[in-house]
């Protein structure tokens, strides 16, 4: 209610004020100026708003403003974070065919612990307890899922459950994440300015995060050669988490094979495979079902075996929907704490 009203008060929105502080709505985009849509429970649907190209390029730009991000002909796309914590992500002519695209999706499960979680049904009360057990125990956790699954969402929660004298260092692209630590550091990328000079990536971000004497480090999401860097770092000693694009858990770590290779020639996936096997505990993938209930689909322990050149991944917990409840995997779950 609160940043309702502030919002309301300085009406960052404009004409698409009363979407942002509706609680229902999840995400809100614009193919052009008279097609624009939002998005409840998964399901999305064309609103009767009209707006014209010059309100959009002026909201746009004002939101950019409050972000520090730059839009233009040599930086066509831009991801930023808006005053209430949602993510924008703009394109623009001639990477768009003729009109600005916009996303705008909001985070309306930031902050929840895993109870809360639970309570809300995206995980039973087993599951909660165990994935609370595991980053107590300072397992290396990757969150897998598709876009709008709530990985994000997940990961937060995953983050606040580390124990209260922790540091936590977060690295993300723009800023999202929000855990319940008292000791917690955000780092966020930089884009380049307009002499092409400036960019900090995430790799540099992995980097400096290491120097700053965290107990846990936290990558937002990995998509590129910065998998290569947070192996690395897991693979110290250091406990950590992350997030990334998948279709289960098995997909997840098949991925985490692959993107280290972009890190450059020199790379072997001869040298990832053990990599992966040794630094990375538990995947837990999350999905959206039909009615747009987001659910942990399945929670897998990567044993640090290898077999023809794959990862072993055994699953623990899988969620059966037409039970509408998790039944028990091949993998043991006292040996997820003793890898």
């Amino acid at each position: 209610m609160r940043a309702a009203k502030a919002n309301q008060e300085f009406n960052y929105f404009g004409p698409l004020q009363n979407f942002m502080e509706d609680e229902t709505v999840e995400e809100i985009w614009l193919n052009n100026p008279g097609r624009i849509f939002i998005a409840r429970s998964g399901v999305s649907q064309l609103t009767n708003l009209v707006m014209t190209a010059e309100e959009i390029r002026t909201l746009i730009e004002r939101l950019l403003m409050w972000g520090g991000r730059r839009l233009d002909l040599s930086n066509p796309f831009v991801d930023a974070r808006l005053p209430d914590g949602s993510r924008l992500h703009v394109a623009i002519p001639q990477v768009t065919a003729e009109h600005w695209a916009v996303n705008i999706r909001k985070h309306l499960m930031r902050g929840k612990s895993l109870d809360e979680l639970m309570n809300m049904g995206v995980c039973s009360e087993e599951v909660s307890r165990f994935l609370n057990s595991a980053v107590i125990a300072n397992l290396n956790i990757l969150v897998s899922g598709s876009t709008g699954a709530g990985k994000t969402t997940l990961l937060n929660s995953l983050v606040s459950a580390v124990p209260a004298k922790s540091r936590v260092l977060t690295v993300e692209e723009v800023f999202e994440l929000k855990p319940r630590v008292p000791d917690c550091v955000a780092l966020q990328t930089r884009p380049a300015n307009l002499q092409g000079e400036g960019e900090i990536p995430l790799r540099r971000l992995i980097k400096e995060a290491l120097r700053m004497r965290p107990t846990h480090l936290v990558v937002g999401e990995i998509r590129e050669a910065e998998s290569l860097d947070l192996l690395i770092a897991l693979n110290s000693g250091l406990p950590g988490m992350a997030t990334i694009h998948a279709n289960s858990a098995r997909d997840a770590v098949d991925k985490l094979q692959i993107l280290p290779l972009l890190a450059g020639e020199n790379i072997s996936h001869l040298f990832i495979g053990p990599m992966v096997s040794s630094s990375i505990d538990l995947v837990v993938h999350v999905g959206m079902d039909s009615q747009g209930r987001r659910r942990i689909r399945e929670v897998s322990h990567v044993s640090g075996r290898i077999e023809g050149g794959r990862v072993e991944v055994e699953p623990l917990f899988i969620f059966q929907d037409e039970s509408d409840s998790y039944k028990r995997g091949l993998g043991d779950l006292e040996r997820v704490f003793n890898k």
